[in-house]
């Protein structure tokens, strides 16, 4: 048995995955963790990663060279997204790293970072001949994909990541009605490339990938249930309606009020607000009728391609 461990480099957090790989290709969670960097704290939507969260960011990677090495995995597999790969310092980033910590980061283009997405969700959600449109809001992008149980149909990554969101429209608190207009307006804008992707490939459903659809899941779990998400479950239902009572919610709020809203951590009391809004914007635009959420993302979708098809 062999152990491997993966490390997902995103805009908000790094992500850090180790599993221990039976021999016929199955695996046992060792450990998984995140660290809150925010690489893109001022500097997103100029290009560049600033120093702090530079700094945040190799400290984070040393934390994990540490844990990888106490559980002795024999390979480590780290891929950088959106904010990296954007950033005019991305691949200094990646060197430091490097030196630091002697692991080889893999700079990932959107397209790619969209098909790991993929397959990280179809490990985890039982898919058909269906289609779904898969959305992804991260930090620095947000990757759609439409996709059904055996192939992708359309694909893209667009720069429509929480974080570069917020540092757009800098919104007041709570965020105004003109401050949604606003983000609408250009989120209408930008989605254009999916809406006429959408007119060849209908869907009816959302799978939503980890990050801010955790947080919706568990915020809804906990205000109409009373009860804490297992993420045993790699599945979650999301229903229209309690989303749409939590949406009302989320955009009336000020940042003390989401602080104490149970099921969302602190590192997405801010993004919660752009990614509710996007999500609700695409439910309105695209008449959704079902939402999911896959508890996998990008990591899982790169230890698969790791486990089976030799990810260089």
């Amino acid at each position: 048995m062999s152990k491997i461990a993966i490390i997902d480099l995103g805009t908000n957090t790094f992500n850090l995955l180790i599993v221990e790989v039976r021999s016929d290709k199955t695996y046992k969670i060792l450990f998984q963790t995140k660290i809150s960097v925010k690489l893109g704290e001022g500097g997103i939507n100029k290009g560049f990663i600033a120093a702090v969260p530079f700094q945040r960011g190799i400290d984070a990677i040393n934390i994990y060279k540490k844990i990888i090495n106490d559980y002795h995995a024999d390979k480590t597999v780290a891929i950088a997204t959106s904010a990296i790969r954007d950033a005019g310092n991305g691949d200094e980033f990646a060197v430091r790293i490097k030196q630091e910590s002697d692991i080889d980061v893999k700079i990932i283009s959107g397209e790619e970072e969209a098909e790991l997405i993929y397959a990280g969700v179809r490990k985890a959600v039982k898919m058909s001949n269906e289609r779904s449109l898969i959305i992804d809001i991260g930090g620095g992008s947000t990757e759609m994909i439409i996709a059904d149980q055996k192939q992708v149909f359309w694909k893209r990554s667009f720069l429509l990541g929480a974080a570069r969101l917020l540092e757009k429209i800098n919104p007041s608190d709570p965020i105004t009605d003109e401050e949604i207009k606003t983000l609408i307006d250009y989120l209408q804008q930008e989605l254009q490339p999916l809406f006429e992707a959408l007119k060849e490939y209908p869907v009816k459903e959302i799978l939503g990938s980890s990050g801010s659809f955790d947080s919706l899941v568990e915020m809804i779990e906990q205000r109409f249930y009373a009860k804490k998400t297992s993420y045993n479950e790699t599945e979650h239902q999301i229903n229209l309606n309690d989303f749409n009572v939590l949406y009302r919610e989320i955009i009336r709020s000020t940042k003390e009020e989401r602080m104490n809203m149970k099921g969302l951590i602190a590192m997405r009391v801010d993004m919660i607000v752009v990614s509710s809004i996007l999500l609700n914007f695409i439910i309105q635009s695209v008449n959704i009728q079902k939402i999911r959420s896959s508890t996998y993302s990008l990591k899982e979708g790169v230890l698969d391609q790791v486990l089976f098809a030799d990810f260089k």
